[in-house]
């Protein structure tokens, strides 16, 4: 039997375990951010070693890599709205249940505007390392925010 690992960003050095309370307060931060649409804010949480990983952005690493994606996202959804569902904390390691809504009223990956609203519900996974993020993955059904927002037709089930 092969059994495929995950790959584990960082510098493999011991971590200090965030306290429950840093993990939250860390988590309450992003969530400001996210509600300031502050991509600059949120890119600069991420280690250099980061490795991003996202529906829309693809694999991406580092901090700046973040912020671009960010901005991306925030240009083309300035409503952009998060719910929590969930907050799971274990060690170094959160994981965010959301649930994300907004207006198509920017360009998107060079889609033009069509003034459609979505809702998509999310996951974002985070290990941390040192108080940063050497690692994230975000799930969400990013076909989904596309027919939602016009862009592809999809039959009923």
């Amino acid at each position: 039997m092969t059994t495929n690992h995950p790959t584990v960003a960082g510098t493999g050095d011991p971590q200090t375990l965030m306290t429950r309370q840093q993990m939250q307060d860390f988590i309450q931060h992003r969530w400001e951010a996210y509600e300031d649409l502050d991509a600059a804010a949120l890119a600069a949480d991420y280690a250099e070693n980061a490795v991003i990983e996202s529906p829309t952005a693809g694999v991406h690493t580092g901090p700046e890599a973040a912020e671009r994606a960010f901005r991306v996202v925030f240009n083309a959804f300035l409503d952009l709205t998060m719910k929590v569902d969930n907050l799971i904390v274990d060690g170094n390691n959160a994981v965010w249940v959301l649930l994300l809504e907004g207006t198509h009223i920017g360009e998107f990956l060079g889609i033009p505007p069509t003034g459609k609203h979505f809702t998509m519900p999310a996951v974002f996974f985070y290990q941390l390392e040192n108080g940063k993020i050497v690692r994230e993955r975000r799930i969400y059904d990013f076909t989904g925010l596309l027919v939602q927002i016009g862009v592809l037709k999809a039959k009923p089930a």
